[in-house]
């Protein structure tokens, strides 16, 4: 890590830290941050691991509506929800997994799309889902008895600190030597299985691990707007976390976090100017980046920085 990488990591948190107190609204910060963490998740499995997740909102919603459910009905802790929602979420991701990993390419992808949709079908016509209405009136509680979270700066941090866990984590993950092993799964597939490695559990420990993340978002996000609802699972939105990452660059580590301030951004600024239309427009940018910015923001200006160096 170069130290301007480092320093650009400090200032974006100390934005993030100083956001409540300069007027930044504190729902839009949860939001985009919840999200965040998705768009790492999703990362994770795609940038590093070379996979094509087409339904990864099936994992966060079915976070969403677990954790919703046990906190509202059940009348569990925020924490013990939050947690058994992430585990509802891996133990999802886990059977779709072992169905999907031994595929490659677009048939993967089309397998995951098919579960998910699968999932919210499931979540359209369960009872405790409420249906096309959602999950309506979920408590945020204390956490831990102690901090009400029904402060939205006590909220915020909560959900700052695990986005800030989240995104150490899966740093840790791709330096580890299980990290080095999926990026030469991603690059070449046939000689890691030469070399001796059992790539179907090394890919299926990163799509669980994927899916388990994805599910802390949802669980949070449930907490933060206290609902859940169709649209956590619909198949745009697993459309849209593709374009978070390779907006903001994929294989990059504040990539996934930039693209999701940048679609949440928009279509909280355009939705009530264009309505409907925001949908064409985030899709026209997409475009755009797709032709002319293909290694998305973050990898755009490092490898302007790299060949500046080099030409230095």
């Amino acid at each position: 890590m170069t130290p301007a990488t480092r320093l650009s990591w400090l200032v974006g948190l100390a934005v993030l830290i100083a956001a409540p107190f300069i007027g930044l609204y504190p729902i839009f910060m949860m939001t985009a941050l919840c999200y965040a963490i998705f768009a790492c998740a999703f990362n994770l499995l795609l940038g590093y691991t070379g996979l094509l997740s087409f339904g990864h909102a099936a994992y966060l919603s079915s976070a969403a509506y677990a954790t919703g459910w046990l906190v509202r009905s059940a009348h569990l802790s925020p924490e013990l929800g939050v947690l058994a929602g992430v585990a509802v979420a891996a133990g999802v991701g886990l059977l779709v997994g072992l169905i999907a990993i031994r595929r490659q390419g677009i048939y993967f992808a089309m397998i995951t799309l098919a579960m998910a949709q699968m999932v919210y079908f499931v979540f359209l016509q369960a009872p405790f889902t409420g249906g096309e209405d959602g999950l309506q009136g979920v408590p945020r509680g204390s956490l831990l008895g102690l901090l009400p979270l029904a402060d939205d700066r006590v909220m915020y941090f909560v959900v700052l600190a695990a986005f800030v866990a989240v995104f150490l984590f899966v740093m840790r993950i791709v330096h580890s030597p299980y990290g080095q092993v999926l990026k030469a799964i991603r690059e070449n597939e046939p000689r890691a299985v030469s070399l001796g490695y059992d790539v179907d559990r090394y890919k299926l420990l990163a799509f669980v691990l994927s899916t388990a993340l994805a599910g802390l978002a949802g669980a949070l996000k449930t907490l933060v707007l206290g609902f859940a609802t169709l649209s956590d699972a619909h198949w745009s939105l697993s459309g849209e976390v593709v374009l978070m990452t390779l907006l903001g660059g994929l294989a990059t580590f504040t990539g996934p976090v930039i693209g999701a301030f940048t679609i949440i951004g928009l279509q909280n600024f355009l939705a009530d100017r264009v309505g409907s239309w925001v949908t064409v427009i985030i899709g026209a940018i997409f475009v755009v980046c797709v032709v002319a910015f293909r290694r998305g923001f973050v990898g755009e200006i490092g490898a302007w920085w790299q060949r500046r160096s080099r030409a230095g």
